[in-house]
Order: structure tokens, then sequence, then C-alpha cells
């Protein structure tokens, strides 16, 4: 049977799931590319996390036939390199959007409210910061979503149920749903949104830089749980300690950050480790399907929806 490569720590149940196939396989914890290379040239397939899966790494596999993503981005992975071979790679498809919705409704929330802050005020004894009316309610207020995939309209309906009003961004949704009010000018939407709230894929430039977070409204608020590089984080910085009211911030350029980021010493901004998606269920979820991947494979019944490269 095929001998599998599982590059990153694993939920229980993928391991038991892993275990009771009768493929044999190196298990590696360790979220580095360097920690798993001397597993390579035994891999016919490789499960992995976050950490990068370079052209050489695919190189020193050369019986590499699959590769199941334990999670539904793959920036991390050199996909011209498995283009160049023929090799699928495969995502865990829709397991994780809940969650990270979860997250981004949080992160609104925690903003408008100046969590962080009244923490702080409260174990330091400065009581009378709640006097100074820093906190605002989210119900009535506009909140604008930036892509409109299943994350997305999760997200719509949780904002909806508190009261807000919704209107999404997303010129390449065809199935408009009845959720949020279409916005066709991404400028437009940002000046009349009391929140933004990113959905979309990594790009090959920002999304909302210096120009865009100057068009929205004093005190608004900013959220990204999508991918880092869709926000230029120096100009968001400044727009912090400027006209924004508060940020919520679950994904960065650079992973993880230095310490001296700009984000760092805002007050009003609210970080968090790219972690949405790391609920107890849902690494459940990710870990069985990203072995269900594999198994499906050489089964000859993956889903080809999962496939999100080119392969002949």
């Amino acid at each position: 049977m095929p001998h599998l490569l599982v590059a990153g720590k694993l939920h229980p149940s993928g391991l038991k799931l892993l275990q009771g196939s009768g493929h044999s396989f190196d298990y590696v914890e360790a979220i580095t590319e360097a920690s798993y290379q001397e597993a390579l040239p035994r891999a016919e397939a490789i499960v992995i996390r976050t950490q990068p899966l370079g052209a050489a790494s695919i190189a020193k596999a050369p019986g590499l036939q699959i590769v199941s993503r334990h999670g539904v981005g793959y920036d991390a992975v050199d996909v011209a390199a498995l283009n160049a071979r023929g090799i699928p790679l495969c995502i865990v498809g829709d397991v994780n959007s809940a969650g990270v919705a979860e997250h981004a409704m949080m992160l609104i929330l925690a903003a408008s409210h100046r969590l962080i802050a009244a923490d702080r005020a409260t174990r330091s004894g400065n009581w009378a910061w709640r006097n100074g009316l820093q906190t605002h309610e989210v119900a009535g207020k506009t909140l604008l979503i930036v892509g409109f995939g299943r994350i997305g309209r999760h997200l719509a309906g949780m904002a909806r149920a508190f009261g807000m009003k919704v209107a999404a961004y997303d010129p390449y949704v065809t199935d408009w749903p009845d959720l949020a009010t279409r916005v066709t000018d991404l400028t437009e939407g940002l000046r009349a949104a009391d929140a933004v709230s990113l959905h979309l894929p990594r790009a090959d430039r920002v999304i909302l830089g210096a120009s865009e977070l100057a068009a929205m409204k004093p005190g608004a608020v900013v959220v990204n749980t999508a991918r880092g590089g869709l926000i230029d984080e120096a100009a968001l910085a400044r727009a912090l300690a400027g006209h924004l009211g508060a940020a919520g911030i679950e994904v960065f350029d650079a992973e993880p950050p230095a310490q001296d980021h700009p984000l760092f010493g805002l007050e009003n901004a609210i970080l968090t480790p790219h972690n949405a998606a790391l609920t107890v269920e849902c690494a459940e979820r990710m870990a069985l399907a990203s072995v269900q991947n594999v198994l499906d494979f050489f089964a000859g019944r993956l889903d080809p929806s999962l496939i999100v490269n080119k392969v002949s």
C-alpha cells in the first residue's frame, strides 16, 4: 500500500483513521519545511498543515502522487511544481467556514465594544474607563463583507441576527443570495460601511491600502480573517492612530509577525494568531477530511471538486 507523510500535528481522530487504513506513514509534528525532509524520499502522499511545500521539497519525493492540504488555503504550496509532474493538490472543502465566520463576528463585536481596552482597564483598577463612552453597538450599523463565498455568507447571517445591515462586494459571484445588498463599487461600499470584514483569497495586491482605508468612515472597524497581504498593515496602523476606530486582525503578511509590528502597540487593534479555524471541532474535521482525501484518491473516488490545481 502507498506510504504517506503527515507533516504537522494532526488531531487524534485523523491519526486513528490513518492507522486503521492499513497504510504505513511517517508523522512529523513540527510545523517547518525542514522538519520533514528526511521522510520525503518515501512519501507517495503528503498530508500537510501550514508549513511550506516548495519545489525543492517536491523534487525530493520521486514517488509523490497526491498532496492533501489540512485546510482550504494553499499559498505555501508550490502549485507550479506539482502541475509540472501532474500531481493533484486537494483541500478539505467546507469544514471550517462556520468557525471562521464566528471568529470574524467575535472580532467585530470585540473591536466595536473595545473589549481588550475594557479588560485592561478593569484589571488595572481604572474603573472610570467606562465613563469615556468608547464603545459602540453593532445593531443598526452597516457591515460590508468583501468576498461573498461560504464564510462571508455565514457571517452575513450572524451579523443580521445582531441587527446589522449587511452589504457585500464580490464581482465574481453570480448566484447572489438574499443575505446582503450587493455593492458594485468597493470604494463606495467602504465609504458607507461602519465595519468591513475581508473574506477572499490572497491577491497579487492589497485590497485595503492607504487610499481605501482613508475612504472609510471615522470610527469604522476593519476585520481580516482571510489572508495576510490583503491589507497594507503599516497603512492600517496609521489609520488606527488616526480616524479608524478599531481593527481585528487574525492573519498577517508575515507569520508569525515580528515583535516590532506596527499594530502591536495599538490598544484599538485586537490581534489573534491565525487560529480562527483551529477550534477543537474544526481541527478534528480538517484532520479527518485531509486524511480521507488521500484514502479516497488511492481508492479512485476522490471528489474532483476538492482538487484545486490543473492536472492531466
